[in-house]
């Protein structure tokens, strides 16, 4: 009685996800979709690098067996991390789990990225790795890190459901690959053991008392394996439970409350949890939608978009250094978190399958194309877990600011951020994976939409009968696309392109319509045949929520890039190492009206003011991803 009053109080009607809500578009199987060109080339080198090697680098955390012979019990004791704890939220519980979500979203990334990119000694290492998982699992199907007398029976912070969400998505993408129905199986043996333990509207998952419970929070993104098991299996309690996981998230305690139902509604709250949670709980917004017909739903995730529309800045990065805090973005005093971009990026991806809504492909690769590749280094594998827009040095703080009682190490490159936490470098391995398998999906049988712009080649079926279309294009640093289709016989199929929202015009020589920025072209292809289509642009000039003005052309932002000297921190294993930065006669400069920019060899030069000399001055910038320091807007 207590679940159904409070789902009555928070205005959600019982009989309402009798009907779901139909949908825009379905997603493509992981392994249809490879990257090709720079995409692939850079892919290769990360699991060259920091994406396939940090079991090496911090072998304890990777190969710590919390899921087999090492589970938790009630008198396991926080592990020794190697990590400084300045600025981490009390709490010694959310060290015990910490270890899992190390592992399994790396994993998670390691397996999606040699799968992409056919690295052969990697699927064979995914494979054992498979192997030796699903050996942990006992006979009541229990796949977890706690032993029996632990799990399903906490009243404090846990990560019962958050260390089973990052290892069965990783499970899940491996059976998507390999079609390995052994896989598959074993995670409906695990989700219906959750089920079974957590009984659907009989039990509260998220109830672990009135402290800090950001793993509890996190084990929302549970709905995460539960959308993508009726995906697999079509099964409706799959929803059906993801729906009442958010419900009980929605009234009980959560320390991470940016996504629970009373905190949307609640017309005077502002965004203040940890970015990462508030970002990844998107997903479960979106899910909880589409699994129901409620309108207080619908209501809440409309709110919930333009919410986190509110906080992302420029180049796409959403407040998350490491917590929103009710701030509004600020290119140089506000960061964000390359966890963050990619939890972002995938609830991005949901919504652009379920609503097939043009411009959410443009924030998705907003995010990909700027702030993640502007948090990358550009000649070494490593990546920051903190970065701001105008980024003037990296030194451990944000751009020189010291924080009071907290030592900063989070504005530096890395290629595991032991220091802080190994979360980012292992997000930062799922996020190219997650980009590509959404840049394809299917309207229906007839129907295929390239959904998100960039090299690469779809290997599917359209009517009936296999088709491969290879993308050849050096997007988003060119804007030319030549769709190279391979058929067994010619096929009449209809074929959707997104036109992103900076297009001035189309050039191609097919006939075509447009409907909801969309190029649709409906022929009869020939077995051997290609689309050329080229968008032109122009140099745009935008003014940020802070009157800061900004340049882009195309997909990407541009910066003025700031000479820096590279100071080497921690040497890892294979000579990866932490970088820092720290600029080299550092010059600033303000806005000023001057000739039309001019856009040339994938450079704009235009006129900036010197604020120190107060000269104007003949400028270049450069994409944003190419930057380390940079300059990218202007007062």
């Amino acid at each position: 009685m207590r679940i159904i009053s409070c789902l009555l109080l928070l205005g959600i009607s019982l009989g309402a996800e009798a009907q779901q809500r139909p949908e825009a578009l379905q997603p493509i199987p992981l392994g249809s979709i490879q990257p090709t060109g720079w995409l692939k080339v850079q892919m290769e080198k990360d699991v060259q690098g920091f994406v396939g090697n940090l079991d090496i680098l911090v072998p304890d955390l990777i190969n710590d067996p919390i899921y087999g012979s090492g589970r938790l019990g009630k008198n396991s004791k926080a592990k020794d991390l190697g990590n400084l704890k300045e600025g981490d939220m009390e709490g010694e519980d959310q060290y015990k789990w910490w270890n899992s979500e190390t592992q399994s979203n790396w994993w998670d990334g390691f397996i999606r990225n040699a799968a992409l990119t056919n690295n052969g000694p990697g699927i064979e290492k995914a494979k054992r790795y498979v192997q030796a998982i699903l050996a942990t699992q006992d006979e009541d199907g229990y796949l977890g890190i706690y032993d029996k007398e632990s799990r399903y029976a906490f009243k404090s912070e846990n990560g019962e459901l958050w260390s089973k969400a990052t290892l069965y998505r990783a499970l899940l993408g491996y059976y998507e690959f390999t079609k390995d129905e052994r896989v598959l199986n074993a995670v409906k043996r695990a989700v219906e053991n959750v089920m079974r333990n957590y009984p659907i509207n009989a039990s509260s998952p998220f109830s672990s008392g009135t402290k800090f419970n950001g793993g509890v929070s996190h084990g929302l993104t549970f709905t995460d394996v539960l959308e993508r098991m009726y995906y697999c299996t079509k099964e409706e309690k799959y929803r059906a439970y993801a729906l009442f996981l958010y419900r009980d998230f929605s009234q009980t305690f959560q320390s991470e409350s940016d996504a629970q139902l009373k905190s949307i509604l609640n017309p005077n709250y502002k965004l203040k949890s940890h970015g990462v949670h508030t970002f990844e709980h998107l997903r479960t917004v979106i899910i909880a939608n589409y699994a129901s017909s409620d309108t207080v739903l619908e209501k809440a995730l409309k709110i919930y978009l333009d919410r986190i529309k509110a906080v992302i800045s420029p180049s796409g990065g959403a407040i998350g250094d490491e917590w929103i805090a009710e701030r509004t973005p600020n290119a140089t005093r506000t960061g964000y978190e390359y966890c963050s971009l990619h939890e972002l990026l995938d609830s991005y991806c949901l919504l652009l399958q379920k609503t097939g809504n043009a411009k959410t492909g443009d924030d998705v690769e907003r995010i990909f194309y700027n702030a993640a590749q502007g948090s990358r280094n550009p000649t070494h594998s490593c990546i920051a877990y903190l970065k701001t827009d105008n980024s003037y040095e990296m030194m451990g703080t944000r751009n020189g600011e010291v924080e009071p009682d907290r030592k900063q190490t989070r504005y530096k490159y890395s290629p595991a951020h032991q220091d802080v936490a190994v979360c980012c470098n292992p997000n930062a391995g799922r996020i190219s994976p997650y980009f590509v398998q959404n840049s394809w999906m299917k309207e229906n049988e007839t129907t295929l939409v390239a959904t998100l712009l960039m090299p690469n080649r779809l290997q599917t079926s359209v009517s009936g009968s296999p088709v491969t279309i290879e993308n050849r294009t050096n997007y988003p640093y060119e804007n030319n696309l030549n769709f190279r289709i391979q058929l067994d016989k010619p096929t009449l199929f209809t074929l959707k392109i997104r036109k992103p929202g900076w297009v001035k015009r189309v050039d191609t020589r097919e006939r075509y319509t447009i409907e909801k920025d969309f190029i649709v072209i409906h022929r009869m292809f020939s077995a051997a045949d290609e689309v050329k289509i080229s968008f032109q642009s122009q140099v745009e000039v935008q003014v940020d929520n802070n009157q800061e003005h900004y340049f882009s052309y195309g997909a990407l932002l541009y910066a003025k890039p700031i000479e820096a000297e590279e100071v080497p921190g921690k040497v890892y294993a294979n000579q990866l190492a932490d970088l820092f930065y720290k600029p080299v006669g550092l010059t600033r400069y303000s806005f000023s009206k001057s000739p039309k920019p001019v856009f040339k060899d994938g450079i704009i030069t235009t006129e900036l003011t010197n604020t120190s000399s107060g000269k104007k001055e003949k400028v270049e910038l450069i994409p944003f991803g190419k930057t380390i320091l940079r300059q990218a807007t202007f007062k």
